[in-house]
């Protein structure tokens, strides 16, 4: 069988290293071999996030393999807050190397979604390259709704998964506390608020003496926990705003949770009809000036007074869009065929 290569080999946790290990499973099922060196591939090389190693690349491009570049978004809130100057300047030679990939080596490109592609296209300019969008995709069986479809309440879990809740994604967290307040108060609907994400202990304590509403926090997990955790909830609030493809979303709905969440990014092509709701954001959200918080609590009360019809939609529309094994097919298709068509 051919031998695929995976550059780089990111590690941890979430985002990027969840996806290598998924797709990498998905290849080992199908009887691919895997590797992570551009010089001992043998059929394509799918570049997932940015690398140093351009030379090994252009090597392999020279002896005529396929070079495919999977593209999330663009860095860019540290271009809007004080993030400090080593993640301004590790976030602009990300994307800096990004663009070199996209521009001079990649024969395909991938996007994670629409979104993304318009993303790049309007900031950067169209490339030669045919592009594709592949949305991401988890184990169904895996993440599934499991033996209980509706978790004890009240209260309410209003759940929260990023990978990190700094870095100038801190206005997230105080998104969720501020809707899980209203629904409290405004709409009678007792909340706890779960936290899953890096935190650290001065932030989290102001949060804490800010509010009165019940906060579990989980820290950082394990992904095997993930499905657990987000059966044991009611709602889960996608806190990132302009999230090209956001795998917390993809999970959740795969356990049958629904999704809340501002209308930002690639969410609308993802949460589709009943698998949850989305509100508009009510300001300019690429200044990340402070939304309307009234639409989305409005939105989230919808789905918890209707929880049973909303998490079977939740699960239908993981069933019929975002499993795993239709978007390995996909990217196998992109890898190995010579089709030329464009998406």
């Amino acid at each position: 069988m051919p031998k695929i290569c995976i550059v780089p080999r990111v590690e941890g946790l979430a985002g990027m290293a969840s996806f290598r290990l998924k797709f990498e499973a998905g290849l080992h099922a199908r009887g691919y071999e895997v590797t992570h060196d551009p010089d001992s591939a043998d059929a394509a090389i799918l570049v997932i996030a940015g690398t140093r190693d351009l030379f090994s690349l252009w090597r392999a491009k020279r002896r005529g393999l396929r070079i495919v570049q999977r593209l999330d978004g663009i860095n860019w809130v540290h271009r809007k807050r004080n993030t400090g100057i080593r993640h301004f300047v590790r976030a602009e030679y990300g994307n800096l190397i990004l663009r070199f990939i996209r521009r001079f080596l990649a024969d395909r490109i991938i996007y994670q979604s629409e979104f993304s592609r318009r993303w790049w296209e309007d900031w950067y300019g169209k490339t030669t390259a045919p592009s594709f969008i592949v949305h991401n995709g988890v184990d169904l069986n895996i993440y599934n709704v499991g033996r209980d479809s509706i978790p004890p309440f009240p209260p309410y879990k209003l759940l929260v998964v990023e990978g990190n809740l700094g870095g100038g994604y801190e206005a997230g967290l105080d998104h969720a506390v501020k809707l899980a307040e209203i629904l409290n108060e405004e709409h009678k609907l007792p909340m706890q608020l779960v936290i899953v994400g890096k935190i650290d202990d001065d932030h989290r304590a102001r949060v804490e003496s800010k509010t009165r509403v019940p906060i579990e926090w989980l820290g950082v997990v394990p992904r095997e926990r993930i499905p657990e955790i987000d059966r044991s909830a009611h709602l889960l609030f996608s806190a990132d705003v302009n999230a090209a493809c956001p795998n917390a979303v993809i999970e959740a709905l795969a356990c049958g949770l629904p999704v809340v969440a501002f209308d930002t990014g690639a969410l609308n092509e993802l949460v589709i009809r009943d698998a949850g709701r989305l509100a508009p954001y009510g300001s300019d959200v690429w200044k990340l000036e402070q939304p309307i918080i009234a639409p989305l609590a409005d939105s989230a009360a919808e789905i918890l007074r209707d929880n049973p019809r909303f998490k079977r939609a939740a699960r239908a529309q993981a069933e019929s869009a975002l499993g795993l094994e239709k978007m390995v097919d996909a990217y196998l298709r992109i890898l190995l065929e010579d089709s030329e068509n464009r998406e």
